[in-house]
């Protein structure tokens, strides 16, 4: 498991009121969402990669549809390089949400269609990160998420 305090990103999201619900501005769609569990995790993580890891929006896509055996699904965050090529997937859950083996198989699902190098699941409490190995047709859990000279290496290739 990764140690990430989250709640450190919690003062630079953006919120409003409307209609009896608030919502949250994500930086990437450029709109408010309803704030639910999910997406302040969601929201959170994005702060972190977005200013921890100094990510640029451009290279991240939000809550976009894949196709996978005929089913429409719709990815959490994925990062991509330079040539649109994905690197890193994400699965957010809500903080009551337990990481367990359905949350593995759902990303793993998803990457399937993506072929990302890496995974990293979290619910805001818990994160786990795994590298991939294609050639092994296997993956391996990482003690951290990349760092920014991992993150760059990745998008320059």
């Amino acid at each position: 498991m990764i140690e990430i305090d989250l709640q450190l990103y919690k003062d630079k999201l953006t919120t409003i009121s409307k209609d009896g619900s608030t919502y949250i501005f994500d930086p990437i769609r450029a709109k408010h969402i309803k704030m639910l569990p999910e997406e302040l995790v969601r929201q959170l993580l994005l702060q972190y990669l977005l200013l921890d890891r100094k990510l640029s929006k451009k290279l991240i896509n939000v809550e976009k549809v894949l196709k996978i055996n005929g089913q429409i699904k719709r990815f959490d965050i994925v990062i991509y390089d330079n040539n649109a090529a994905p690197k890193i997937l994400i699965e957010c859950k809500r903080p009551q949400e337990k990481i367990n083996q359905n949350v593995f198989n759902q990303i793993s699902t998803y990457n399937l269609a993506l072929h990302a190098d890496y995974m990293i699941i979290t619910n805001g409490i818990e994160t786990h990160c795994c590298k991939m190995d294609y050639e092994q047709k296997t993956y391996h859990f990482i003690d951290h998420i990349p760092n920014k000279t991992e993150l760059e290496s990745l998008i320059k290739k």
